[in-house]
């Protein structure tokens, strides 16, 4: 894992093609910007987690 320590307003390239930019700093949270091509879809490690549970879940409140 690459860890940087980055400003309000510096950015973080990923490839040709991803821009993380650092939006606000607080005590306890930072708030980031991610530009990304649209066919790339950027999803929060905690909705990913719930989106692989319910469906499992749909599934068998579906069976007889």
């Amino acid at each position: 894992m690459l860890v940087l320590s980055r400003k309000v307003g510096e950015r973080i390239l990923i490839g040709d093609h991803i821009v993380v930019t650092v939006v606000r700093i607080t005590p306890g949270s930072v708030r980031i910007g991610v530009e990304a091509p649209d066919d790339l879809p950027i999803v929060r490690e905690e909705i990913k987690e719930q989106m692989k549970v319910r469906p499992a879940a749909e599934a068998s409140s579906d069976d007889p």
